[in-house]
């Protein structure tokens, strides 16, 4: 069975979110469903990072970052620091990968799903890592109408000719090697900007709860956050945002 993660300091504000009322209805509450990070995000470009065994230490771990990374993914940082979140998010990506075709996931997503869930995060950590997982993700939603969907991915070939329910509300996280397709495929991005005044000159709101994401709108920003490497931009970037909203202290 795949373990389901409760609402996180962030995904806890959707509990005030209008549009997202009508969901948590009988005191329903908020999940994540996460996989390990980089390990389950093929598509990953400008955040790829992944947690992997120490050549030194095969029982301690360190990060690899992506060759083209920019940016580090928080995710990844989390499974350093707190060992029982890194083994959930690895037992799940090994309960999905040997799910044989689009029904055998919906159906292990179906009935993993808590039974109280109203809204229910694709991925806190973690992306589609193939077309079968995505394609059962959207075939729960459409026999759960009651329970909101919502996700942010880089799996965008995966999204070609597929129709989405009104439940299943995805965006586009840029940065990824199939950017290219998005405007194709007509959905809103997600932007991870180093600053209030980048996403002020880009003309997007930031999303600090998750509000953007859960409910239906357009395009946003989110600030950067998460530990980065010592002495990169993104590092520098981190540490003016301090006390400005990052994510970094949540």
């Amino acid at each position: 069975m795949l373990k389901f993660s409760p609402a996180n300091a962030k995904t806890k504000a959707l509990y005030l979110v209008r549009e997202v009322y009508p969901f948590l209805a009988g005191q329903r509450k908020v999940y994540s469903l996460d996989l390990s990070a980089g390990h389950s995000c093929p598509k990953a470009k400008d955040c790829l990072s992944r947690v992997v065994p120490r050549d030194d230490d095969p029982a301690r771990f360190r990060i690899l970052d992506g060759p083209k990374c920019q940016f580090r993914c928080f995710s990844a940082s989390q499974e350093i620091v707190y060992a029982n979140t890194r083994k959930l998010r690895r037992h799940n990506l090994d309960v999905l990968r040997k799910m044989r075709g689009w029904k055998q996931c919906r159906e292990m997503l179906a009935a993993s799903l808590p039974a109280d869930a109203g809204v229910v995060r694709y991925h806190v950590a973690g992306d589609f890592f193939k077309a079968s997982y995505l394609q059962g993700a959207i075939a729960l939603a459409n026999v759960r109408p009651n329970v909101l969907f919502y996700t942010y991915t880089k799996s965008l070939p995966f999204l070609e000719g597929l129709d989405l329910p009104d439940n299943f509300r995805v965006t586009a996280s840029l940065g990824g090697k199939h950017d290219h397709l998005i405007e194709g495929l007509g959905i809103r991005t997600a932007r991870v900007v180093y600053s209030e005044q980048e996403a002020a000159d880009l003309d997007l709101p930031i999303d600090h709860t998750d509000a953007h994401a859960a409910s239906h709108g357009g395009s946003f920003a989110l600030l950067l956050h998460g530990v980065q490497p010592a002495k990169t931009p993104a590092a520098r970037a981190l540490q003016a945002l301090k006390g400005t909203g990052s994510y970094a202290r949540k």
